[in-house]
């Protein structure tokens, strides 16, 4: 980071505009802990004009923009799958209205990416668009990188629940002390939205505060987008049968079997795995340095031609290892939440298939959760988000008494 290090007295210089960071005030407890903040690094301010360009630009109608933005990069204390202390970034985004009361929270976890500096802290990307739109409305957004994403050290645990959730709650705690810093606290309340990879983590996450991981947040609403809320029963057989289109198929099975064999003893030689030439290639791939690009040209077309017969036919009729591997990210929506859920998907995905989000519904309603299906017809995996983006600002703005 090359910005010079401000001690929190220069924090109304950061708030003026000024792009610099500052190291926050000291904790009030003398041993590291998860969710300690360490830095902040004003990355972006946004007129309300630049804002509705930028979500217009990228497909988003129909937002209500309120308010310009400011964002941060908060660097925070976490752990990694195995527990060990690590250090994350993520986004915080805090309208720019110039007033001081408290903000309720927005917790918005972002989809797929192999590429570091394409997270939400580090690129005026993808990765921002939901976080401006609802810090538009008039909330805090916190959108944590996750872990070995953004400049968070090592590599990303890609689809790992239990370590994206933890990294997510401490980007929460991170970010309380933040905007409180920043002179905008937070009310405690949170509302719960994410797309793809996130909209799993998004549910998994609202677990975790509605059992009370941190009492310091209280969940108000969720609503996640097409996420791969079922690997087993729906996206993994989506690879085969068709529903899964072959470019996102090679890349999310090949980014999901290297990062799971670091957690689970799926292989020990990919060569068993993957077909030469990818067999040798394929995990440094996944080091967080190349792009999506980068990964599909180097790989071949189809997920069959990319795996060995015998582990493409074990693939589908998974056991040992790999079905363990499967079903410990299979449970974000077995549980009863008690606020309002709705869940957003559209018929026309062939990244993550309409059908996870019907089982995501069945395993909620099995509790006696009630969660409405919102199809947003016959559009791909992003214009499913792009179109729900919206509706969920407006959903939000009902819970919280604003419609």
């Amino acid at each position: 980071m090359n910005s010079t290090r401000l001690r929190v007295a220069a924090v109304t210089t950061v708030l003026a505009g000024a792009v610099g960071a500052y190291a926050p005030a000291a904790q009030a407890h003398p041993t590291p802990q998860r969710g300690d903040l360490l830095s902040v690094e004003a990355v972006a301010t946004r007129t309300p004009t630049q804002v509705s360009d930028f979500l217009k630009a990228a497909g988003i109608e129909g937002a209500d923009v309120h308010h310009g933005v400011r964002g941060y990069r908060l660097t925070y204390r976490t752990i990694t799958p195995q527990g060990t202390r690590t250090t994350a970034t993520g986004l915080l985004v805090l309208p720019d209205d110039g007033r001081h009361t408290p903000l309720d929270l927005v917790a918005d976890t972002h989809g797929t990416m192999v590429d570091r500096d394409y997270a939400p802290s580090a690129s005026e990307d993808d990765g921002r668009l939901s976080p401006y739109l609802h810090a538009a409305a008039g909330r805090a957004v916190a959108a944590p990188d996750y872990l070995g994403l953004g400049e968070g050290p090592g590599r990303h645990p890609y689809m790992d629940t239990a370590s994206a959730v933890s990294a997510s709650l401490d980007m929460l705690r991170a970010t309380r002390t933040a905007a409180r810093e920043l002179g905008r606290p937070l009310t405690g309340d949170v509302y719960g939205t994410g797309f793809s990879q996130g909209g799993q983590v998004a549910m998994a996450l609202g677990r975790a505060l509605g059992q009370g991981d941190d009492a310091h947040f209280r969940l108000k609403a969720l609503a996640p987008v097409s996420g791969p809320y079922d690997i087993e029963g729906q996206e993994m057989p989506a690879l085969f049968d068709g529903r899964v289109n072959d470019t996102s198929g090679v890349l999310y099975m090949a980014y999901w079997l290297t990062a799971q064999n670091r957690l689970h003893p799926i292989y020990t030689d990919p060569a068993k795995v993957f077909r030469a030439p990818y067999a040798g290639v394929v995990d440094g791939l996944f080091d967080s340095r190349h792009t999506t690009e980068d990964v599909l040209a180097a790989l071949p077309g189809t997920v069959k031609d990319m795996l060995t017969p015998e582990f493409y036919a074990s693939l589908q009729h998974p056991r040992g290892p790999l079905l363990d591997a499967m079903r410990v990210n299979d449970h974000s929506c077995d549980w009863k939440p008690d606020v309002p859920v709705r869940l957003y998907t559209a018929s026309g995905d062939t990244d993550v298939p309409m059908g996870n989000t019907l089982s995501c519904a069945r395993q909620l309603a099995a509790h006696g959760k009630k969660a409405p299906v919102t199809d947003q017809g016959a559009v791909g995996h992003d214009g499913a988000f792009m179109k729900s983006a919206p509706a969920i600002v407006r959903l939000f703005d009902s819970v919280a008494g604003r419609a």
